[in-house]
């Protein structure tokens, strides 16, 4: 057997994984890419430091498609997140037959197909939706597994694979042969599948303005943060204005790309490419965590959660802003400083911290930190027209900031629109899954509303979250509510919808 050397290979054939198929793994996993380079080795003979400039080399497509099945989960089945797929018949594929009517064709792309069930899936989305039988629509499905696209081809599944197929679907889509089931000749036609590397920028894969649809799911998960933000920027380059992108159920754009706007429809995030596509530019938060010190004052509260909020407006005392590395559109801050009202809150001068930001240029409306704590100062202070207004300039600029939503979120239950309060706060646990905020807002929300069900999830959630979540955040969101009386609302309401805090 040949041994492994020091654990700096390891780490330099984790790099590798990285650079070239795009995947990362945490220090936790490296005792796994210790086995999986042990078995290639012994596979292929020579040393690790020869096998290692191999997997640099042009000649290392084999080879990278045998760690691929090695290091990538291909298990999945058919009509996953289905939510999904009615977006794409009622939504999606409508709207780009408008669009492309005169040339009567359509182009999708099923990005990391694994074995096929996604692709075949949109196959007989496409031929239930389109019934004009004059439409072309091609269908291209790539991955970098060979193993897995020999399975697609053969198009024979376990039923196992069928878990989330209606009854309905199963009758027209499968025949049943032995324990296993056949796809449909016309639906496994639909599609072609290659070898791709997504982590690559292929010309031929990533041509301009091809695609109308793009599913891509539960890859980013897997990337990069540099290899996610480039495959996303190949895939905003390729899909046509107006196309629409799938990404899987926990996967975000937020932090990634500026490219496309949000949509929700059916239970379900999706995105639609902007008509222009504008560099996404990455800055440091420019108040930064911890800088200001935490309120210590734990309260009493009220059953509504805006009330609370209100009682607790006059002592916000941090900012601190949303994101490490969010998307914008103006580069550097320019000669404005939003030091002065942040020192205003410190000392709870509230009125003239905001009277403060309302003496700043009119260049400032395009900055977002200015944007998002002038919303929450007016959300706290209950002027909700004025606050939403200022999301909205604020969502114009950063379309996927969940601090806006929160606090469109608060204004709408401020107006005793509930229901809206709940869609913004579920587009803010989108954009951000650790922001403990709105998670609790939903589970008050749900209380309120008597679904108990729902907040015992929501607000077990929150309370996980609010244990870990950022001490400036807590403070700029929380009406200046410390974590010790968040977390002390939340097991209340947790114990008395019935949950285990």
């Amino acid at each position: 057997m040949i041994g492994l050397t020091a654990p700096r290979d390891i780490e330099r054939f984790s790099e590798t994984i990285t650079r070239r198929l795009g995947l990362q793994f945490e220090d936790a996993k490296l005792g796994f890419l210790a086995e999986v380079l042990q078995r290639r080795l012994e596979a292929r003979g020579g040393s690790v430091a020869a096998y290692l400039r191999m997997l640099d080399s042009d000649a290392a497509e084999a080879e990278l498609g045998c760690l691929a099945r090695e290091l990538t989960v291909g298990e999945t089945y058919f009509f996953r997140n289905s939510e999904q797929f009615l977006a794409l018949a009622e939504v999606a594929l409508p709207d780009r037959m408008r669009v492309q009517g005169a040339a009567g064709a359509l182009r999708i792309l099923s990005a990391a197909c694994a074995s096929g069930e996604e692709p075949y899936s949109i196959a007989a989305v496409v031929r239930e939706t389109i019934a004009d039988p004059s439409w072309r629509v091609s269908i291209r499905a790539v991955d970098v597994n060979p193993a897995a696209l020999e399975k697609a081809r053969r198009a024979r599944y376990s039923t196992w694979a069928l878990r989330e197929t209606t009854p309905e679907a199963r009758a027209k889509l499968f025949r049943q042969e032995g324990r296993e089931v056949i796809l449909d000749e016309t639906v496994r036609r639909a599609v072609d599948f290659e070898i791709r590397n997504l982590a690559v920028d292929d010309d031929d894969l990533w041509r301009p303005d091809v695609y109308d649809v793009v599913f891509c799911r539960n890859v980013l998960m897997y990337f990069s943060p540099e290899q996610a933000r480039a495959t996303i920027a190949r895939i905003a380059r390729s899909l046509a204005p107006g196309g629409y992108l799938f990404l899987g159920h926990a996967e975000t754009l937020r932090g990634i790309s500026d490219a496309f706007h949000l949509r929700h429809t059916h239970g379900t995030f999706y995105y639609e490419r902007k008509d222009e596509i504008e560099p996404a530019v990455a800055r440091e938060p420019y108040f930064p965590a911890g800088s200001i010190a935490p309120a210590t004052r734990i309260e009493t509260f009220n059953e509504a959660w805006f009330d609370t909020i209100r009682q607790a407006s006059e002592r916000v005392e941090a900012l601190s802003a949303q994101s490490a590395a969010r998307p914008r559109r103006t580069p550097t801050r320019a000669a404005w400083d939003l030091g002065p009202a942040l020192d205003l809150m410190r000392r709870e001068r509230f009125t003239e911290s905001l009277a403060s930001m309302r003496q700043l240029p009119p260049e400032s409306d395009g900055d977002p930190d200015a944007l998002l704590l002038q919303a929450m100062l007016l959300a706290h202070g209950g002027a909700f027209s004025e606050a939403e207004a200022v999301c909205q300039r604020l969502l114009a600029i950063d379309e996927l900031n969940g601090g806006a939503h929160y606090a469109l979120a608060l204004c709408r239950e401020g107006v005793a629109d509930r229901e809206g309060a709940a869609e913004h706060d579920r587009v803010a646990v989108y954009l951000d899954p650790a922001f403990a905020m709105p998670r609790l807002h939903l589970g008050l929300l749900a209380r309120h509303a008597g679904d108990r069900a729902a907040a015992r999830r929501e607000l077990a959630q929150a309370l996980v979250l609010l244990k870990r979540e950022d001490a400036s955040r807590l403070l700029l969101f929380a009406g200046g509510f410390n974590r010790e009386a968040l977390v002390a609302l939340c097991r209340s309401a947790l114990l008395a919808c019935g949950g285990q805090p």
